[in-house]
């Protein structure tokens, strides 16, 4: 019997995914669920188990787009393992060299230059005993063309092609659709970009505190993301445009927060999203910012983890950078960019003092959000991060860490 495997729906509105990589060969002996193929659509990367045992025959190629529905294998469930490997074995014992045509290609796969031989050069080269270290390609990438053998010489400029390489490789799915999504967002939107800065004193001083007993209690490091999610949802309330996107003629607000947080992925930039952050406390924003950075790290993050959200944070800081201008995830209205913290000089009550200071960045769309709202927005986000105590724990410190 042979069975034919279709590409599985990853989530709504997906309707077609790559091949990103075949894991088996055709004509091998897959077994049941055996991860066979990663898949990729605009969203993540999904695995693509095998359905039955049996030996498995390639339809598509790695890199093909297909449509969700489509057949990209078959599998032979008729066959068995140990047929398989019997045949395998007569093979190996029958592939031996026959002739002095085979020893010259054979001779020519040894040498690495080969690899750059044109398919006319490399015929020229076996025909006339060519010695191929005397030549120098002058084709793309130090590429050995027919006209270099004939010539015989080096072309000019004696370039050593063996150090002079390129790579390329196809973008995947999910980069190519992030990368248009990108370039919409600055064609079809009037973005903005506007700075501030904090300083994060009073939250240094809260998480050498408490950070041990926090870890101790709650499995999980008290970090910055909670305060920078609950500083941005009070903001939200306050200034709702921010928390809203357009739709056509119309602009939808929210009554909630779903907050994306910016994740880097073994695919690329992943966005999963924290739901409903203005119910959720200290803890569980942090239990929840682990569980999902851990699902994108290791490529098992879904769509539904990744669909929605109203605003998103994104922290450049944790790779070292002191100041950008965050793109905004669309249909979002606004993106808040983190940034590294550094000791800097700074005025405090009339003298100078080193305190780490941290900038910020508001990139939003000038289409629903005026410059008053987006500059208020971003000073109610830094008054909540140099007063943590009051304003997002109300002076009840342990309770809101939940540390009794």
């Amino acid at each position: 019997m042979v069975l034919e495997m279709q590409i599985p729906s990853p989530g709504e509105s997906i309707s077609e995914v790559e091949i990103a990589q075949w894991l088996v060969n055709d004509g091998d002996y897959v077994k049941k669920d055996q991860i066979i193929a990663e898949i990729d659509s605009d969203k993540a990367t999904l695995e693509l188990p095998a359905e039955q045992s049996g030996i498995i025959k390639l339809k598509v190629n790695e890199g093909d787009v297909v449509e969700v529905g489509q057949v990209v294998c078959n599998i032979d469930t008729s066959v068995k393992e140990e047929l398989k490997k019997s045949s395998d074995e007569k093979i190996n014992v029958s592939e031996t060299p026959n002739n002095n045509e085979e020893n010259i290609k054979n001779s020519l796969q040894s040498n690495s230059k080969s690899e750059i031989l044109s398919p006319a050069a490399r015929k020229l080269v076996a025909e006339k005993n060519i010695d191929i270290d005397s030549l120098v390609g002058s084709g793309k990438s130090g590429r050995i063309t027919k006209q270099d053998v004939l010539i015989g010489k080096p072309a000019m400029g004696n370039v050593d092609s063996s150090k002079r390489t390129e790579s390329r490789i196809k973008l995947s799915m999910l980069r190519r659709k992030v990368s248009e999504r990108l370039v919409s967002v600055k064609n079809q939107t009037a973005m903005l970009t506007t700075f501030n800065e904090v300083d994060m004193s009073a939250i240094f001083e809260i998480r050498k505190k408490y950070k041990d007993k926090f870890k101790t209690k709650h499995g999980v490091n008290l970090g910055f993301m909670s305060f920078f999610t609950l500083a941005s949802v009070r903001a939200l309330k306050e200034f709702p445009a921010v928390n809203s996107m357009i739709d056509g003629s119309e602009m939808i607000s929210y009554n909630y927060c779903d907050v994306s947080i910016a994740v880097s992925g073994p695919k690329g930039l992943m966005v999963p999203v924290i739901r409903n952050a203005q119910d959720l406390t200290f803890k569980s924003v942090e239990l929840e910012v682990k569980r999902l950075a851990e699902r994108a790290r290791d490529g098992q993050i879904t769509v539904d983890e990744m669909t929605g959200g109203t605003f998103t944070i994104s922290n450049g800081g944790v790779f070292g950078s002191m100041l950008s201008t965050p793109i905004i995830n669309p249909p979002q209205s606004a993106i808040l960019g983190m940034h590294n913290i550094v000791q800097r000089p700074t005025a405090v009550n009339g003298k100078v003092e080193i305190r780490p200071i941290m900038y910020l960045a508001l990139s939003y769309d000038h289409r629903i959000i005026d410059g008053k709202e987006s500059v208020g927005f971003l000073v109610h986000i830094k008054e909540a991060l140099e007063n943590p105590s009051e304003i997002l724990m109300q002076n009840k410190v342990i309770e809101s860490l939940e540390l009794k």
